[in-house]
């Protein structure tokens, strides 16, 4: 499912920021529905351009360590993404690829490119509390789920259902918009007995380029005492002319930098 995002999150999450400027909410139909549709669908594209690069810092954190990795990431489109580990030495070279709805993994250390299956969507990416699926982003909220709107004086509060034909592990999603700012602020996600089970918070907007966007972001599972994701944006750039197409294929997954 998709977190933005983006950022979320990250990937895509992580790596498709938005080319847009910060503009007022899109006008539409006087009905709850259409305006947390038109809500969300900007979250979704807020984290989305032609392309990007990005170097990010990840902070892992548990009971037993805390451990921080360096990344690099580009994006092209929705479609297509890279993502390296810069740092620690032991994790360097590390890359992950994602074109359109498949994910691959490149170890350097056994010179190996392992195809993520389906089994592994919600595995660990990284180690980290996101998964591989909040990176690969096979769905669209919209489409997906029924929204409900509320509001009050500072924030928009939407709370997503699933349809019926609607394959996820998440009985419900609130996501929670600045109002004034039009940026996310979090989401939560529950299980289908509707306990909450892991929280997202957006903070930190910081400007990159004409943009206001979050430069940080903490997944916290509830399930997991103790735990929690830190990402923060080190540096962002929108529309790169050297990202191309041709960063974003096998080969260049194993290519040494």
């Amino acid at each position: 499912m998709r977190l933005k995002l983006f950022w979320a999150g990250i990937l895509v999450i992580l790596t498709c920021p938005v080319t847009a400027g910060n503009a007022a909410m899109p006008e539409g139909p006087d009905d709850n529905e259409q305006k947390a549709i038109a809500l969300v669908d900007r979250m979704e594209e807020i984290y989305r351009g032609d392309s990007s690069r990005a170097k990010m810092t990840m902070t892992i954190e548990t009971p037993e360590y805390q451990r921080s990795l360096t990344l690099a990431a580009e994006s092209m489109g929705t479609e297509d993404s890279l993502i390296r580990v810069l740092s620690p030495a032991k994790d360097r070279g590390i890359t992950t690829l994602k074109l359109d709805k498949e994910m691959w993994n490149y170890f350097p250390k056994i010179n190996k490119v392992i195809k993520v299956p389906p089994s592994m969507m919600m595995g660990s990416w990284m180690g980290s509390d996101f998964t591989n699926d909040d990176l690969v982003q096979e769905t669209k909220l919209t489409d997906e789920y029924r929204l409900t709107l509320n509001e009050d004086a500072d924030s928009y509060n939407i709370t997503l259902v699933p349809r019926a034909q609607t394959v996820t592990v998440w009985g419900r999603i609130d996501y929670i918009i600045d109002k004034q700012k039009l940026i996310p602020l979090g989401q939560n996600f529950y299980d289908d007995k509707g306990e909450m089970v892991r929280k997202l918070t957006f903070s930190d907007p910081k400007q990159f380029g004409k943009l206001l966007l979050p430069s940080k972001l903490e997944m916290v599972p509830l399930n997991k005492e103790g735990h929690r994701t830190v990402v923060k944006y080190d540096e962002l750039v929108f529309d790169p002319k050297d990202v191309t197409k041709d960063d974003f294929t096998l080969r260049n997954l194993k290519s040494r930098f």
